[in-house]
């Protein structure tokens, strides 16, 4: 969890940080427990502002105080709380989590995708809100009952932590988060009675869907750090990094390194057809209601391998690390890494794909394998870019990049030549945290258009395009091809 304190100018004045605990109940489930981020956002809201208040001693009180919160978060997990005394009866169900891949499967079977996508912009996969919810409904049918009857409120994270803020008093979600459900449909900006129907949720469970930008409600002092301040921005993860990249420009593209890797492109005022590879999504939507739409590709395991070389394997002491250890060797020595440890995303789409290393020999060394982890997000990047520049209609222009990962120059270089495509990093790299603040900043006053805040961005270092390592990624599509439907394999063995 992380919070950031942001000046006029764009600057950061203070940061805050904060880890929770994420739980691995049975093999490709990924729980959190919704306290837990209650908790570390308190403690990272507590540990910002206080840095920020020592950031220059000289400064009044007035010039370091909160004016106003942006909200952004993992936008599809879905969590459900009481509405009464704001607890959560079970753990949150996290945006990574495999479980419903079969219900999916049966729906995809029953015709259901085509409206599906039609109305949300989406596909059937594990990955969105509603089939997790869905699959509560028919597993945990006494928990749902206090859902039907209204004691239990269901959202995303947003929703959540707005509820905690507030003391229960709002029940919202910007339209950014809502079309990551599997529920809203994206071209009427509101929830679709028939998907809910469907995807058995009542709708009367649901948050009210609100601007992006604009007074959502006021926390509560005594529940968030003594503050009585607005909630002005909320938006999903991706999209907030793609305001907070400035990217508010038809054709503007960006890509966030974090667990995932995420490739939005700007689409303007108009759903573009994401094809059986990507995905449409409400980029944010203004005071007046008018949305802005993306096309995503939304990878689901880049820095989390990384994170697996460290603390599955302890090939690593910290996630910098694998920079130097990289470029330790020319080359990955032939090791292909596919890292599907919760599947494949866009633009294979495989829930039961599963990570797979190919190539080891007696020679294989652990900074092969490093190099190789690194290639391989390169190369799901690549996959994406690829795919969403034929379907946005031409070549994209320039990839702006933030994030972790983006911090590792050796990567950013790897992406500029896998792509063929020039690679900007911004100075501030926590641009997800920075779109939060922009949007909350400009509902109230702080900015007063986003040419005001395009004006903020700066460019910390840009990785010229470099030439495609076309063997290499033929080896890549090659492994993926031989991942794909491993869980599928092992649940329905041959006879």
């Amino acid at each position: 969890m992380t919070a950031l304190v942001i000046e006029a100018d764009g600057s950061v004045s203070g940061r805050g940080y904060q880890e929770f605990r994420q739980y691995y109940p049975q093999p490709g489930w990924v729980e959190h427990l919704p306290e837990g981020i209650w908790q570390a956002t308190l403690a990272a809201c507590d540990f910002a502002t206080e840095r920020a208040g020592a950031h220059d001693p000289g400064s009044s009180a007035a010039s370091t105080a909160v004016s106003c919160i942006g909200i952004t978060n993992q936008r599809e997990t879905a969590v459900i709380w009481d509405r009464a005394t704001l607890t959560a009866p079970r753990r949150a169900i996290v945006w990574q989590d495999r479980r419903s891949a079969e219900l999916c499967e049966q729906l995809r079977t029953g015709g259901h995708e085509p409206r599906i996508t039609e109305l949300t912009g989406l596909r059937l996969d594990p990955y969105f809100t509603a089939t997790k919810l869905t699959w509560l409904a028919t597993r945990e049918p006494d928990l749902w009952a206090r859902v039907l009857d209204g004691s239990l409120a269901v959202g995303t994270v947003d929703s959540y932590l707005i509820a905690r803020m507030t003391g229960g008093r709002r029940h919202v979600t910007d339209a950014s988060n809502a079309s990551r459900t599997l529920l809203f449909d994206i071209r009427a900006g509101q929830w679709s009675a028939e998907l809910c129907e469907l995807l058995r949720v009542p709708l009367s469970a649901l948050p009210e869907v609100v601007p992006s930008w604009g007074i959502a409600g006021h926390t509560d002092p005594a529940c968030f750090a003594g503050l009585s301040v607005p909630i002005a921005g909320i938006a999903g993860d991706q999209q907030a990094a793609m305001f907070g990249q400035a990217c508010f420009a038809e054709g503007d593209a960006k890509c966030t390194y974090g667990t995932g890797s995420f490739v939005l492109v700007n689409t303007g005022q108009v759903v573009a057809d994401p094809g059986p590879s990507l995905l449409a999504t409400v980029a944010w939507m203004d005071p007046a209601g008018a949305m802005t739409y993306a096309l995503e590709g939304s990878v689901f395991v880049t820095g989390a391998a990384v994170q697996w070389l460290r603390d599955g394997l302890g090939l690593l002491d910290n996630a910098a690390q694998s920079e130097a250890l990289a470029r330790s060797v020319p080359d990955s020595g032939g090791v292909v890494f596919v890292p599907a440890l919760t599947g494949l995303g866009a633009p294979d789409w495989d829930p039961d794909a599963r990570g797979a290393i190919f190539g080891i020999t007696r020679g294989t060394s652990r900074a092969h394998l490093v190099r190789a982890t690194l290639e391989a997000i390169a190369f799901e990047v690549r996959d994406v870019c690829d795919v969403m520049a034929d379907a946005a209609g031409g070549r994209l222009r320039v990839l702006k990049v933030d994030g972790g990962a983006s911090a590792n120059d050796l990567l950013m270089q790897m992406q500029a030549d896998q792509l063929g495509l020039a690679v900007e990093r911004p100075v501030i790299a926590e641009t997800t945290a920075l779109g939060a603040g922009f949007l909350a900043g400009l509902a109230t006053g702080v900015w007063s258009s986003t040419a005001e805040l395009a004006a903020t961005w700066q460019l910390d270092h840009r990785f010229p395009a470099g030439d495609r390592d076309e063997a290499g990624y033929d080896r890549w599509r090659e492994a993926v091809g031989r991942s794909k439907g491993w869980a599928s394999a092992v649940r329905n063995p041959r006879s």
